[in-house]
């Protein structure tokens, strides 16, 4: 089973996407990367059996990326041999009316995942320092006091919400969330053909929205927006990985190698010892059991 260089995809400075691979094939075919992703998942799945049991720790991760860059297929194939019960999803789409009468980060901390269990973010609290900081607009409807107009959203606004992100993230891993965040980086030239995919293929229509290609005008925008919040926002106990995105098979391979190697790291997750009273009478139980 591939231990992937962690190092190649964490980022430890500051990141120039540009400069970035959005292709990972290993050289090998499909078939070998899939059947690859099965042994590695099977071993999360039994991680997270540990992890319910041991019941210290909760497991959170957070996947960005632009339109098309395989979020869903993601979890959908990396996840599969979880208990059901034991990771629970949430992908965060425009704010509803309760969520807006709360502040931005309320509505992610009350999806966090509890003790003994995965939670998936797919898009995230970063959607706050990503869509709204391209459409600033959208801001006016958080109603913050001292925002009047969008002119009031300046460089100080941005900085003072990465604190708070950075406040979150460390607040909540100090109390037993361990956090690992994601970039699928994808191209703009595999975007345009899955784009195109999702026309030419009924089956797919329903995923298409014209207001993919409005978002699309301003790639150059998300990525600078991209590479500012990963570079202020990595951190120790709340790394970002940027993963080639172009084969989905090869970024699932990378994102699930990644997860097991550094919860492997954990070594204080084990399943708990029973009591030594009950220990000491196991025959007797299970004399009692075999004699009903």
């Amino acid at each position: 089973m591939r231990n992937v260089d962690i190092k190649k995809y964490k980022v430890l400075e500051n990141v120039q996407l540009s400069s970035k691979p959005t292709l990972e094939t290993f050289n090998e075919s499909d078939k070998k990367l899939k059947k690859e992703l099965e042994k590695i998942r099977e071993e999360l799945g039994d991680f997270q059996d540990t992890l319910y049991a041991h019941g210290k720790y909760s497991v959170l991760i957070c996947l960005q990326g632009m339109d098309t860059a395989g979020k869903d297929s993601l979890i959908r194939e990396i996840f599969k041999d979880f208990n059901a019960r034991g990771v629970v999803v949430h992908s965060f789409k425009v704010p509803t009316e309760l969520e807006r009468k709360h502040d931005y980060l309320w509505r992610h901390y009350i999806a966090l995942p509890a003790k003994g269990k995965f939670g998936v973010f797919n898009r995230t609290h970063y959607e706050n320092v990503l869509v709204t900081r391209v459409h600033p607009e959208y801001i006016m409807g958080e109603h913050i006091p001292g925002i009047h107009s969008v002119d009031d959203i300046d460089d100080a606004f941005w900085a003072k919400r990465f604190e708070q992100i950075n406040n979150f993230e460390k607040h909540i891993a100090e109390n037993g969330t361990l956090i690992y965040k994601f970039y699928l980086h994808l191209s703009k030239e595999e975007q345009r053909q899955r784009l195109l995919r999702r026309l030419d293929l009924k089956e797919k229509n329903w995923k298409f929205s014209p207001g993919d290609l409005k978002e699309r005008k301003l790639w150059d925008t998300y990525q600078e927006c991209y590479e500012d919040a990963i570079t202020k926002t990595s951190k120790k106990h709340a790394p970002w990985y940027v993963v080639p995105a172009d084969n989905k098979k090869g970024a699932r391979v990378i994102v699930a190698s990644i997860l097991l190697q550094e919860l492997k790291k954990y070594k204080d997750i084990k399943e708990p010892e029973l009591d030594d009273e009950i220990k000491a009478n196991l025959k007797m139980y299970k004399t009692q059991l075999e004699s009903e």
